[in-house]
């Protein structure tokens, strides 16, 4: 039986709820319509996409794709699912907060009920934006979504951990001038312990979203009692699948066995969850 159609302005209403209650929730990444609608069907409330797994699935490096074909990516996905859904549009594909903030308008346009954008500039020589453009890069962006009919999630990234910075108060400040600046989620990436978790969140009002990755030894229960409202994948679930296969075509190879098989999901249960 075909699921009923749900308007974006409903699935914008679902997400905001999901924001604003008090349980937190995970929101996988999928990177395809088969995994979003594959994760749908183990009932999950909501999806983002990454900009990582979408690259792998087209033999690209993350950053490798521009921002048209992850536009059109986005408009795929949302259309694969009735569930809302949120991007990762990585700087917004540009430096101008006005230009970056575009990106989320065109992300909404295209489906989407929410989306990200962080502070890397893509400069080796210096990763992330001056505090001060990258707090305007979070006003033009709040502005921008301001002008949807619908409420649209917008989250604010500080990416340094990921890029060599190791002063979490530099970090915790720029989250901070982040909420203020008008972002609705902040998310700091490359957090690697509770305790790290927990003091950004006891410095901000608003919720934050954590990357499992580096933290996929604690629990659902340990990330909420830390503070955090929702939980994200990133690139790992699409590595994880990556990693299969690998570990597959190397078996075939040597010692040349099919046990891998073992694990393969059936025919018959893809098309109880795809049906």
């Amino acid at each position: 039986m075909a699921a009923a159609k749900i308007t974006q302005a409903e699935k914008a209403q679902r997400f905001h709820a999901l924001h604003a209650g008090p349980e937190i929730f995970v929101i996988p990444n999928p990177w395809d319509p088969g995994s979003a609608r594959l994760l749908e069907a183990l009932d999950f409330k909501a999806l983002a996409t990454t900009s990582a797994g979408y690259a792998f699935s087209l033999g690209k490096l993350d950053g490798q794709v521009g921002l048209d074909d992850m536009i059109e990516h986005c408009r795929v996905l949302c259309a694969s699912t009735s569930l809302p859904v949120s991007a990762d549009l990585e700087n917004g594909y540009a430096d101008d907060p006005k230009t970056a903030a575009n990106a989320l308008v065109r992300g909404a346009e295209a489906g989407l009920v929410g989306g990200s954008i962080e502070d890397f500039s893509g400069d080796p020589a210096k990763p992330t934006y001056d505090l001060t453009h990258a707090v305007e890069r979070v006003q033009a962006a709040a502005e921008a979504i301001r002008t949807l009919p619908f409420k649209f999630m917008f989250a604010a990234r500080a990416d340094g951990l990921l890029h060599g910075t190791t002063d979490h108060d530099d970090i915790i400040r720029r989250l901070q001038a982040f909420e203020a600046a008008g972002a609705d989620v902040l998310y700091a990436p490359g957090l690697k312990t509770l305790e790290e978790l927990r003091r950004v969140c006891s410095a901000l009002k608003k919720p934050v979203n954590v990357n499992m990755t580096g933290l996929h030894h604690t629990t659902v229960a340990q990330l909420a009692e830390a503070g955090a409202r929702r939980i994200s994948t990133g690139g790992a679930l699409a590595r994880a699948a990556i990693g299969a296969l690998m570990a597959a075509g190397r078996e075939m190879q040597a010692p040349g066995t099919f046990l891998w098989a073992n694990g393969a999901t059936s025919g018959a249960e893809l098309k109880k969850l795809l049906g």
